[in-house]
Parts: C-alpha cells; sequence; structure tokens
C-alpha cells in the first residue's frame, strides 16, 4: 500500500501556537537565503565535468554512510548496496540495491536522514508518494530519467538549491585538477577547496608512507628533512589558496597540541618517517603539527577547523576491505582544556588567528568549549557535527552553548556531506531549528522579537562567512605576506 508524501510547513517548530508563529516568521527571513556550505566532501569532479549523475543509487545511496551505516548494521552487506570497495566500483546491480533501501525505509524513522530523503524526493524531484517496497522502481526509474535532463546535471542542481558557496575537502598530494578545470572552463559557480593534510600528518595512517613520498615530488621539497617537510605544507597551501581556499581541516583523534622546541620537533620527526615510533610519539607528533599548522595561519591567514573525537575505521574487518569512511567511526571522549593549552599559550590572544573547534563528545559542550570560545579570541565553535548533526544534536548545541558563549563565538551551519542532493535538506532543518530556539526566548521575554530576527539572519548567512574569510579579499587573509 503507498503512502502520501508531505512535508509540513510547521516541520520542527514548536507545538505551541503562539510559539510557533514566532518561529514562523523568523524561519521566513531565512526561508530563501543563499546557502553557504563552507566545509563539505562532495565530489569536484561532479562540478568539473558536470556529467550526469547514473541513477538513484550511484547519487543518493552509495555516497551516503548515513544510509548504508544503518543497513548495515541491520545485517545488509555493502557489497549488495553499490558501495565500491578497495576493489574498485560495486558489482551490485544498482536497482536492487535502490530495492533494498526501499524494503528498509522504516529503519529511518525518527532520524535525521529520512527528514533529509523526503526533502530531497519532495522537493527535488516532486514525488507525491513515499519510497518504499512497493514504490522502488517508481522512484528508480522517475529519479533516473530526471537525471538524464540537463536540469539535474551537477552545475543546474548547485544553482537551482541556491548554493552561493560550496567547499570540497582534499589532502595535500591532491592535483587539484578538478578545481583547475572548474576555473578553466569559465562557470561562474563557487566552489573551492580546503586543506586537509592528515595522511601526512599522522603517522598512524595507513598511507603515510606513500603520501610522504607522493608529498615531496608534488611540492618539489625535500620531505626527508623537517625544514623541508614544513616547507611543502606552505607550498601546498598556497596552490589550495590559489583554489580559492580560506581553512584547512584536521581530522585528528584527539584535540592535543604542542609546542616542542625546534629540536625536539625535528628529532620527533626522524623517528616518524623512520617507522620508530610509539604511539604516544604518534600522538605527540600530530600535536606538534596542529601547533605548527597555526603558526602558519598566522602567515597565510587561512582558517583552521578542528574535527577530533573519532575513532575512525573502528571495524577492522570492514576496513580492510572497504577503506576509510565506511560508516564505522565512533565518538569517543574528548578533552579540550588542557589539550588545546598549548596551542593557546602560543596564540590563543593573537587575532590574527581563527580556529573553529568541533565536538563528537556533547559532554563537554557546556563544560569546556564554550568557556573557551566564550574567552580566547582565537577561538570559535562549529556546529553541532556528524552524529548530531540533527535537529536534536542541534538543539543541544544551542541550549548548552549559547548561555557562556553566545551566538556569536559559533560559526553557523555546515553540512560537512558527500550526499549532495541532501545540501538544501540539511540547512533547512537548520534553520527551522534555530528559529524554534530563538522563538522560545522571544516567548519567555528573553530576547526581543526584532533581534531574533537580526540574529537568525547572522547564523544562516552572516556567520558562517564572517568566520570562514568567505568576503575578504586576499590581501586581507594573509597578514604576513608580501
Amino acid at each position: 500500500m503507498t503512502r502520501p508524501l508531505t512535508l509540513n510547513p510547521d516541520r520542527l517548530f514548536p507545538a505551541e501556537p503562539a510559539t510557533r508563529a514566532v518561529a514562523q516568521r523568523l524561519y521566513a527571513q531565512v526561508e530563501d537565503l543563499p546557502i553557504i556550505s563552507p566545509h563539505g566532501h562532495t565530489d569536484p569532479e561532479w562540478f568539473a565535468s558536470d556529467a550526469p549523475f547514473a541513477n538513484a543509487t550511484e547519487l543518493l545511496l552509495a555516497p551516503d554512510h548515513y544510509l548504508y551505516r544503518m543497513l548495515y548494521s541491520q545485517g545488509v552487506a555493502l557489497e549488495d548496496l553499490g558501495v565500491p570497495s578497495r576493489k574498485g566500483p560495486s558489482g551490485a546491480d544498482p536497482r536492487a540495491a535502490w530495492r533494498i533501501l526501499a524494503a528498509n525505509m522504516h529503519l529511518f524513522r525518527g532520524t535525521p536522514s529520512s527528514m533529509w530523503l523526503d526533502h530531497v524526493f519532495a522537493e527535488v524531484f516532486g514525488f507525491d508518494v513515499r519510497l518504499s517496497a512497493e514504490t522502488a522502481d517508481l522512484y528508480f526509474d522517475r529519479i533516473g530519467e530526471a537525471l538524464a535532463t540537463p536540469a539535474f546535471r551537477p552545475r543546474a542542481l548547485f544553482e537551482r538549491f541556491n548554493i552561493e558557496l560550496l567547499a570540497t575537502t582534499e589532502a595535500p598530494t591532491d592535483p587539484l585538477k578538478h578545481h583547475k578545470a572548474m576555473r578553466a572552463s569559465g562557470w561562474k559557480g563557487r566552489v573551492v577547496t580546503a586543506y586537509r593534510p592528515d595522511p601526512v600528518l599522522d603517522p598512524e595512517h595507513e598511507d603515510f608512507t606513500a603520501e610522504i613520498e607522493r608529498f615531496g615530488e608534488i611540492s618539489g621539497e625535500d620531505v626527508q628533512s623537517w625544514a623541508g617537510y614544513l616547507a611543502a605544507h606552505r607550498v601546498r597551501r598556497q596552490a589550495f589558496m590559489e583554489m580559492g581556499a580560506t581553512s584547512t581541516d584536521h581530522g585528528h583523534p584527539t584535540a592535543q597540541t604542542a609546542d616542542l622546541s625546534e629540536a625536539e620537533a625535528e628529532d620527533l620527526f626522524r623517528k616518524v618517517l623512520g617507522g620508530t615510533f610509539t604511539p604516544a610519539e604518534a600522538e605527540l607528533f600530530r600535536a606538534q603539527m596542529l601547533t605548527e599548522m597555526a603558526k602558519m595561519s598566522l602567515d597565510d591567514g587561512l582558517v583552521m577547523q578542528i574535527h577530533p573525537g573519532s575513532f575512525r575505521n573502528h571495524n577492522r574487518g570492514l576496513h580492510g576491505a572497504f577503506g576509510r569512511d565506511k560508516g564505522a567511526d565512533i565518538p569517543t571522549r574528548t578533552d579540550y582544556v588542557r589539550a588545546l593549552k598549548p596551542l593557546l599559550d602560543r596564540f590563543g590572544n593573537d587575532r590574527r588567528l581563527s580556529i573553529i573547534v568541533f565536538t563528537l563528545d556533547e559532554s563537554v559542550y557546556a563544560r569546556e568549549l564554550a568557556p573557551l570560545a566564550g574567552h580566547y579570541p582565537v577561538l570559535k565553535l562549529g556546529p553541532a557535527w556528524w552524529f548530531h548533526d540533527s535537529p536534536e544534536g542541534m538543539r543541544r548545541f544551542r541550549e548548552q552553548t549559547t548561555e557562556t558563549a553566545g551566538f556569536y563565538n559559533t560559526v553557523g551551519f555546515n553540512d560537512d556531506t558527500r550526499a549532495f542532493l541532501s545540501i538544501p535538506a540539511r540547512h533547512d532543518v537548520a534553520r527551522r531549528v534555530d528559529a524554534s530556539f530563538l522563538a522560545k526566548l522571544v516567548a519567555e521575554h528573553r530576547l526581543d522579537e526584532d533581534d531574533a530576527a537580526e540574529t537568525i539572519v547572522d547564523l544562516a548567512y552572516n556567520l558562517p562567512k564572517r568566520a570562514y574569510k568567505l568576503d575578504e579579499p586576499a590581501a586581507e587573509r594573509t597578514p604576513e605576506l608580501v
């Protein structure tokens, strides 16, 4: 039996009528604002080639670990879902994979994935019946027909979604050929890159040795020496900035930082290159490199993003067969007060530096992160992230950080997604949640409605642009460069 698909216009708004009315008015201020997406993982090749997406599975299921991790938890093999493995592209039949998702949509009840998918199905593709086992083929065929038309090519969708800026994330060894191709094509869509040096900063990364070799080749520097290794980072950061980068991104296991002497750092680097390091020394090297990245940001103006606290690739067998980022990353307890202190002792009062800190450990919002960001000029709080990129997670973030850090020590919202079509849905959820949170403050006479209206525009649009220096001329983003 098919069921209708409708999006209630008051979804996520307060149930109490007077407060809901305030939320409606606040949401109207931001509903149609352009999307600023300053941190994400969409594939730049999509926009460089502007080739049609092949089918619903390739576009919506195979790249989205929110979806296939849930299916995997219920015993569905990734091989059957179109997910590529270390051996290469999946051999699964795309229609059969889509039918598996459709038959299991009940698993996503109450999850943000359900809200995002319904938004995509209704708003992007115009469906008015729900995805289910009965409608699986209807969906697969209609989506396939749409994807074959010019209106559903990547660039057309980018413009339809009213995306003002989209940042992808690449490793230092990436030649950035897709970003260069976009520039050469004359397309006006603003897609920039972000510098993600983890593979050449983390001695425990499985590709570290090979990536270091490639790092030297692409930078033209002697990365076997400490001075040459640091010079290689500077070279590649500049190359990324030429492709529009305004930020770096660091996905370390912890937020630990260090401030070693030059001799200590050089000695540690030799151990790392020689493969004679202990786990504690690997952690110390990552910690030192956050401080080194901060030093470089003082020179070139790139904003630092620190995304710590994930035990990545927890499922060893799955990692061996399918590689990284396959839904097996698990949040861990994370310290910030002591971990960030070496870096903050060195640079915490230097207003030229900007560091955006994220967490997967919600217990630190009120105890650590809000007080830190509410004091240090260099720190801003990134939005609720990954497992907490949900209505409840966003509410908890606002409830636990606003009293101490305020709204203006946060950076608005970023979607951090590989699933391109979910970007408008995710930003819509964030805007609705912020409208609801602000409406509650207005209803309790803690905030005037005109102040709330100004704040929600800042949260949706102005704060991310400011935090990521998206409107600053290059000369202003590189204070020490001549």
